[in-house]
């Protein structure tokens, strides 16, 4: 009926003048004549669920359709958002192809594009976000639309740090002409609980507008000792003075507690095909049963495993704080020049302390960033956009992860298999921070100056660092079919680290660098004709490698290392386009060559090249709307060197039971590092397919489901375990009291598949730990608008 009812509205509307002219007509005819007007439209069907009826704000200039940037882009609209209830950054890979990502511990922070991380920006400026992945999880509260872009960030955004694509959210915005809200209440399987109340309203009608949106999430887990409580309030403020420019404005602090969850360790075939773990508790050379470096597992048997008993300890502690504050103002100068000014700034704070003995502690982390973007266009067919750039980042961390060991654990037995408290030994290689806890210091010292260094490294730094980049773009139309783009970037990097807690005696390492990176792009897009479009894109971009939170580390020499700098990435994309005006269908492929570079867990580079094929369709014609994605992808160590927590899995075990397994006796974890080669990237499938739908049984009744298959692929680099071929289905029905009230209910899982996924990006964990995805769950969601 809505539907119905806006169609007719805007049938009117376009007819308008259709009436105007038939009532100047009927002046000239006899006042005996009959007048007859016939008043003609077509029924809307669009629902507002094509990334075609969506526009692209931000990466490669504002207000672009679709089909005008010349990259495979998957622009998510909120309705869509709600449609395909996406919650986290993993859900994407419903509707946006080679978007397959490892489970982040738990709390994705980050997106994995085309087989690598790639970076988050919001409003055009990059944010915080998690160290190769795990960090601080993403609320949704304050998003509208999120855009997914393959390939490495454009010159206008500028130098980043990972480049296998990215996501740029758009934050809500507020209304400066009615007054409306809405209110989401949802509970689900395991005590899952959350409530959302989103207003706005004009302060001055059609200048100001103000919009406050609150959320609080309150959920328990089927994981044990696992949930996540949080809270965001966003507020935006929409200014107009006037005719010719606008201003933005908003803010979000969000507190959460969340799990540190990594998974199943001891990932066999058998673990992955049956779910049988093998029990028994790792065993040092001094006999200690407490999980360490090279272990050895004597099997006492093999059961099938709790898919819920992961890693995690009731006594960890988890939780973070963060404030953003966003600015966008842009204005009209003159008939040929528009300016754009985006602000941001972002402060978090965040401490884990967990009981098997990794520690990381952000007492504070500052991001400022403010971009100048002119845009001047010489005539209809020539425009040019000249950046200025300068983002400053301070990050004070501490950090611990050397002494963890996660294969030696049974997790079938008690709490204190898990727990690694420290040896006198390890703690001297350590230093105190607060009473029980202990962190590597940000830089190397040798006590017993016998020429090596006597503590452990890991991220702790007090560092700080400027980027100052000039970009510019040339945007040209070449008669009705042919446009190019070409850009160009220089960024300017002055960093400074120091260690914020040197051992006590010793003088606090530190170093500084001063860098150039260079990036640049050139693009065409050639209309075949009114429906199809035609496009290559090409890419060069360096970027840097960070350490938490986009700090920089201290190596073990105790300087800044070039190589964080040298992260090289080239692009190459061609691609095809269908989106008739006059056809409800878009659809779109895209062939690609990414050679990039991957941060190892220690801070050093690896290459990767992948080559492949995505393409996505869409159709969107009431009461149906149907979407299809497919992802081939090839990615191969580009003659890199790779490393992994453990060689394989049997490297934890002996051989006494050689009827479960037959162990090397090697002793895990035992970090290896593999020569240079080209072999296949693990934990990421060549081949993925998702698929969704909905159908309006009536105006009151809808009916949805989606879909994702993945095809095998190995866990770890010597390929010794794979995760087989396997599928999720997931179905959704909603049901519309009143137009203003619609109760939801969403079954996830419903064929309860037994699923995997990696839990690390990267492999680094690929021998030593899996993913058990969640089993059959349900939730049910009532939405209010008023």
């Amino acid at each position: 009926m809505k539907h119905a009812q806006l169609a007719i509205a805007l049938a009117i509307i376009l007819n308008t003048p259709l009436l105007a002219f038939a009532a100047e007509e009927s002046k000239a005819i006899t006042k005996s004549a009959i007048e007859h007007i016939e008043v003609a439209g077509q029924v809307l069907k669009s629902q507002g669920l094509s990334v075609k009826d969506a526009t692209v704000d931000g990466p490669f200039g504002d207000n672009l359709a679709l089909q005008d940037i010349a990259r495979s882009v998957t622009p998510i609209s909120s309705e869509l958002i709600e449609q395909l209830n996406i919650t986290t950054l993993q859900d994407v890979l419903a509707v946006s192809p080679n978007t397959y990502s490892a489970s982040g511990f738990g709390a994705p922070s980050l997106p994995t594009i085309r087989g690598q991380l790639g970076e988050l920006f919001q409003d055009g400026t990059r944010r915080q976000a998690g160290n190769n992945g795990f960090g601080v999880p993403l609320s949704f509260n304050s998003i509208e639309q999120i855009d997914v872009v393959k390939g490495a960030p454009p010159v206008l955004f500028g130098s980043s740090q990972r480049n296998g694509g990215f996501v740029n959210l758009h934050s809500k915005t507020a209304s400066t002409d009615e007054s409306k809200g809405k209110v989401k209440l949802s509970a689900g399987r395991w005590d899952q609980y959350s409530a959302q109340i989103d207003y706005t309203a004009p302060i001055i009608q059609d200048k100001v507008g103000l919009r406050v949106s609150y959320e609080h999430l309150d959920e328990g887990s089927y994981y044990d000792y696992s949930g996540t409580k949080s809270d965001s309030l966003f507020a935006a403020l929409r200014i107009l003075p006037d005719d010719k420019s606008s201003w933005d404005i908003n803010f979000e602090l969000y507190q959460v507690e969340f799990t540190d969850n990594a998974g199943i360790n001891r990932p066999t075939q058998a673990l992955i095909d049956d779910g049988l773990y093998i029990t028994g508790q790792g065993v040092q050379t001094n006999g200690s049963t407490v999980p360490a470096a090279g272990s050895i597992v004597s099997p006492t048997g093999q059961i099938k495993i709790n898919r819920s008993t992961v890693l995690t300890d009731p006594d960890n502690q988890n939780e973070a704080t963060t404030y953003l504050i966003h600015s966008i103002y842009k204005r009209e100068l003159s008939a040929n020049t528009s300016l754009k000014n985006i602000t941001y700034f972002q402060h978090l704070q965040r401490e884990e302390i967990a009981q098997n003995s990794f520690v990381e502690i952000i007492d504070g982390a500052d991001t400022a960033q403010n971009r100048t973007e002119l845009t001047y266009r010489w005539n209809s067919d020539q425009q040019t956009i000249f950046a200025f750039d300068v983002r400053y980042n301070k990050v004070l961390g501490y950090s611990q992860f050397t002494t963890e060991a996660d294969l030696p654990i049974d997790l079938t037995g008690p709490l204190s298999n898990r727990r690694i408290p420290l040896t006198d030994a390890q703690k001297a290689r350590l230093v105190e921070l607060r009473p029980g806890v202990f962190v590597s210091p940000g830089g190397q010292y040798d006590l017993d100056n016998d020429g090596s260094g006597d503590f452990n490294l890991s991220d702790t730094t007090d560092s700080r660092s400027w980027q100052t980049g000039l970009a510019i773009q040339q945007d040209s139309d070449w008669g009705d079919k042919l446009h190019t783009s070409v850009g160009y970037r220089i960024d300017f990097y002055d960093v400074e680290a120091n260690d914020p807690i040197a051992p006590q005696g010793q003088v606090a390492a530190s170093d500084s660098i001063n860098e150039i990176l260079h990036s640049g792009q050139v693009s065409f897009n050639y209309k075949i004709n009114a429906d199809y479009t035609t496009y290559g894109a090409a890419s060069y971009n360096e970027a840097t490698s960070n350490s938490m939170a986009g700090g920089t580390s201290l190596g073990s020499d105790n300087t800044i290392s070039a190589q964080n700098f040298a992260t090289e990435n080239t692009l190459v994309e061609f691609g095809l386009k269908y989106a008739p005006t006059d056809s409800d269908w878009y659809a779109d492929g895209a062939v690609f060559s990414q050679r990039r570079s991957l941060r190892n867990r220690d801070g050093s580079n690896t290459g990767i090249r992948t080559t492949g094929f995505e393409s996505q369709v869409f159709y969107d014609a009431y009461p149906y709307w149907l979407s299809a994605g497919y992802s081939y992808i090839d990615a191969r160590y580009d003659n890199s060197a790779s490393s992994q927590d453990s060689a394989q899995v049997i490297d934890a075990f002996d051989n006494s039971r050689p009827d479960i397994i037959a162990g090397t006796g090697v002793g895990a974890p035992n970090f290896t590092a593999f020569a240079p080669s080209n072999r296949q990237v693990q934990g990421i499938p060549e081949q993925s397919f998702s698929f969704n739908g909905n159908y309006s049984i009536n105006s009151k009744w809808q009916m949805g489901f989606s879909g994702l298959y993945t095809k095998s692929y190995p866990l770890d680099f010597l390929a010794t375990v794979k995760i087989r071929d396997q599928y999720t289905l997931n179905v959704n029905t909603s049901y519309a009291f009143t137009p203003s009230t619609k109760l939801r209910l969403d079954v996830n899982n419903v064929t309860n598949q037994k699923n995997w996924r990696p839990v690390f990006e990267g492999g680094y964990f690929g021998a030593t730990l899996a993913f058990p995805e969640l089993p059959i769950n349900a939730k049910l969601t009532l939405t209010h608008n008023f």
